[in-house]
């Protein structure tokens, strides 16, 4: 998916995240997981063919998608809405994990065994979550500061400060509105 500014997308698994996040462009109004065929769709798109879904699995997903936002605006200083965090609980609750640990030792989190619909597709994006938690990624992935945006960027920045989806809309968009505010505040 095509990130604002060019920005280079999110590392390795986490990518599902962003990309499922970003299945909305707020600003335009397109959201482009409404039906059942466009969540089969992107869920075949992302490393789950094979997946039948539900109208209910739709509303689930979407539910479950714009709580995770929430998280996101979390790791840029916003506090996590209590709705938000209820959501996740339940969501991730009903799409379980399970840790296996491979010949080799190495261990990962995997979606448990049986799960179909939304709750598999969740439970993958959770893994993806889990795995780019240990990594240390996770709170890189942010949601970008400007109310009507909201879209979700890695921050590739060095020191993981960055704000706004890319510095050139949302970034100038916000320092000139402060600017004014603080111009107008003066002149009074």
């Amino acid at each position: 998916m095509r990130q604002p500014g060019d920005r280079a997308p999110a590392p390795g698994s986490l990518a599902l995240v962003q990309n499922l996040l970003n299945t909305v462009e707020i600003a335009a109004g397109r959201d482009r997981l409404r039906t059942i065929a466009e969540l089969t769709a992107f869920a075949g798109a992302h490393g789950s063919p094979g997946l039948t879904f539900t109208d209910s699995d739709v509303t689930e997903t979407r539910r479950f998608r714009e709580a995770l936002r929430d998280a996101c605006r979390g790791h840029a200083g916003s506090p996590l809405p209590a709705a938000s965090a209820a959501a996740l609980r339940y969501t991730l609750a009903t799409s379980p994990l399970l840790l296996t640990i491979d010949d080799s030792g190495s261990a990962r989190a995997v979606p448990a065994a049986g799960l179909g619909g939304s709750a598999a597709l969740i439970a993958t994006v959770a893994a993806a979550i889990v795995d780019a938690a240990t990594t240390g990624t996770w709170p890189r992935l942010k949601a970008c500061a400007a109310h009507r945006c909201q879209w979700v960027y890695y921050d590739h920045s060095p020191g993981g400060r960055s704000r706004w989806c890319t510095m050139s809309i949302c970034g100038s968009r916000a320092k000139m509105r402060a600017y004014r505010a603080g111009r107008a505040t003066r002149s009074v």
